[in-house]
């Protein structure tokens, strides 16, 4: 009996406590506004309407926007509902899969060169680019067979790549696309009700889709072979899910832009109250799916009471990485593996020696810098080029070369050293290959401190690479607090990791829209861009770190050879493991840090050029070293003559380049590991 009347409660609480909170927060979300509006005029607004201001500003502006945060959260919570029973994988969402940022850049794309094919809000296109994404993602990492960690790294590093070419067209077609940045950070603005009437039937098909799966979604938990013995079709269950969750998914994108983490964290209240069948679950999903984002949306305005619209997005993913965050401790050991697990990279190798790669680099890098300097608005010309340094020539092209195209290339050419040698080291202290500072979060700290300090604190620019260090090394202090608590499991860290850039991601946006930062001036910067680098950024930012900080590395690198051996048998060699880790890691973070205050937040960097420098020489660090020092660098010096000459007179942004090389880089490294 008492077990009855628990259940009973539960169920009350969950459902009934769920909807009087949805109402709750709906009343308060009404009440918010630039215009304070009595309560007995909303609740007469509500029910009892007439032809005046007030009522009018409830019925078409607020009232909209609240019902459009209940269907939205409810569509987005369902839709994380059935990813993660579809892919067995308890971290799935529409977010984590990367099948937000493919529907943004397919409405993107089609606002640009196919404006035709935005009908019914673009519906269509958000619908096929979710599709497509999801298809990549589940083939590449690993179709059924993929796990939870392989699924969701594969959703990220897609997810960076989409965003590389959003922003690229965002960059180059800022008019076109102007009315989309908002909209593509989340927002439930509403002007009327025709988002609403657009989007419900187009929810309801899909919820009754659901609904109709949802006693074989309970047989699929049981395991594809039992779900087959049972008579299921295992194949065309997954199907109609996945087709209904991107349904469910895409029509929020087109109506409210992507908003992340709703289908994560919704889901996994009901879970944790004990809900384990298909039906209740989604029911109660949708309510508390409501619940998060139309709380999410209250805070917003209360953080920004003003007529700037705060992205909702931003707010959920405030809330939902540190979620993300809980759930992949929480669940370490039954999840993803041993502590001792370790993820090697690059195991199969072509085994140079040093006496032939080092030279080649070295030339190529030459070779390189040479272009670099020879190529601009005015074409290739090399022997104007060799005259500004040996010859004679004109005052302005000696300027041009030796002033501007110069130095850029060596800022290029440093911090891709910087930040190939930091990403080396936290993947070896970390005992991670996927530790880059850009994918741990270390990159994104360093992007907040900037922006605090550009336009928080409103200090000169002299002092925004100081924020930048502070804002690393919170960061960092945090990234080093999980991994004791992951006990330094690559896998976890690996997932932790994309809970910290969130989270970093999220108040960067938040200070981006606060700040009023033009839209190409804000992805350029939140990009990383070599544009308009001189002698100062050289001399300031990245002389000191390379003549200081690689000298100190190359006596210490050997270290990192006896941690890859393991925790114990690092101690038993002599080694105090976690000081050592704590040393390296800082050095690392504060080479990092330097190229943030240089160029800005440039990713994957640090996480292609080990892999490929392991693929050239072997895994010993100190062979390693020299060949990652000199691929780094060689990588961002082709990124940024690319970024000069591609679209001359424009400039594509030297991060988004190595982001758009990197991306299926990695991809198809993960691919050939398996």
């Amino acid at each position: 009996m008492s077990s009855t009347f628990k259940k009973m409660m539960v169920a009350v609480l969950t459902f009934g406590g769920g909807t009087a909170l949805l109402c709750t927060l709906t009343f308060i979300h009404i009440n918010q506004g630039s215009v304070l509006i009595p309560a007995e005029s909303v609740i007469d607004a509500i029910f009892s309407p007439q032809d005046t201001l007030e009522h009018h500003t409830v019925r078409i502006l607020r009232l909209p926007r609240a019902m459009m945060g209940i269907i939205a959260g409810g569509a987005l919570a369902v839709a994380g509902v059935v990813l993660q029973t579809v892919t067995k994988n308890p971290l799935a969402s529409a977010s984590t899969l990367g099948i937000h940022s493919g529907t943004y850049f397919a409405v993107v794309l089609s606002t640009v060169l196919f404006p035709a094919a935005l009908f019914g809000n673009g519906i269509m296109v958000a619908f096929l680019g979710g599709i497509l994404t999801f298809l990549i993602v589940f083939v590449l990492s690993g179709g059924n067979k993929a796990t939870p960690v392989r699924m969701v790294l594969a959703g990220m590093i897609v997810t960076f790549l989409f965003s590389s070419l959003t922003s690229v067209l965002q960059i180059f077609y800022e008019n076109e696309t102007a009315g989309l940045f908002l909209w593509g950070s989340g927002t439930l603005v509403q002007n009327d009700w025709s988002g609403v009437q657009f989007s419900l039937p187009i929810i309801g098909v899909g919820m009754v889709l659901v609904l109709a799966m949802t006693l074989k979604l309970d047989t699929l938990t049981l395991g594809d072979d039992v779900a087959t013995s049972l008579g299921q079709n295992v194949n065309v269950v997954k199907f109609i899910s996945i087709v209904a969750a991107v349904l469910l998914t895409s029509v929020t994108v087109s109506v409210v832009g992507p908003i992340g983490f709703v289908g994560l964290v919704a889901p996994h209240i009901i879970k944790l109250i004990g809900y384990r069948k298909h039906i209740p679950l989604v029911i109660a999903s949708f309510i508390w799916g409501g619940n998060v984002l139309l709380l999410a949306d209250i805070v917003a305005r209360i953080i920004d009471p003003s007529f700037s619209e705060l992205p909702v997005g931003a707010i959920t993913a405030l809330i939902g990485a540190p979620w993300l965050i809980y759930l992949v401790l929480r669940m370490k050991k039954s999840k993803y593996g041993e502590e001792n697990t370790s993820v090697i990279a690059g195991k199969t190798t072509m085994g140079l020696s040093l006496k032939v790669v080092v030279p080649i680099l070295v030339a190529a890098i030459l070779i390189t810098l040479c272009i670099s300097l020879a190529s601009g608005n005015y074409g290739f010309e090399p022997v104007v080029t060799f005259q500004a340094f040996f010859g004679d020539t004109n005052d302005f092209m000696k300027n041009l070369i030796l002033d501007l195209r110069l130095p850029r290339a060596l800022v290029a050419l440093l911090s891709g050293m910087i930040l190939a040698v930091s990403g080396l080291i936290f993947q070896g202290v970390l005992r991670n290959p996927l530790a880059d500072p850009s994918v741990i979060g270390i990159t994104s700290g360093a992007g907040v401190g900037a922006l605090l300090t550009m336009y928080v604190f409103g200090v000169s620019a002299v002092w925004i690479p100081i924020g930048a260090m502070i804002g690393s090394f919170v960061f960092f202090i945090f990234v080093m607090f999980l991994a004791i608590r992951a006990s330094f499991q690559p896998a976890i860290l690996a997932l932790l990791g994309i809970g910290v850039s969130a989270f970093g991601s999220a108040i960067i946006q938040i200070l981006v829209v606060q700040a009023d930062m033009g839209v190409a001036s804000a992805l350029t910067w939140l990009s990383g861009t070599t544009y308009a680098k001189g002698w100062t950024e050289l001399l300031h930012y990245l002389i000191w770190p390379a003549l200081i900080l690689f000298p100190i590395l190359l006596v210490r690198v050997r270290v990192l050879d006896t941690l890859s051996l393991g925790d114990d048998t690092a101690t038993g060699l002599g080694l105090n493991v976690m000081s050592t880790r704590f040393q390296l890691a800082m050095f690392a973070t504060l080479l990092a840090a330097f190229s943030v205050a240089a160029v800005g937040a440039i990713g994957f960097v640090g996480l292609i050029a080990p892999h490929f420098a392991r693929l050239l020489v072997g895994p010993s660090n100190q062979r390693l070293l020299p060949v990652t020092l000199l691929i780094g660098g060689l990588l961002l010096v082709v990124a940024d003559v690319f970024s000069r000459t591609l679209l001359a007179p424009n400039e594509i942004p030297s991060g988004i380049l190595v982001a758009i090389i990197g991306a299926p880089y990695f991809l198809w490294l993960m691919k050939q590991r398996g």
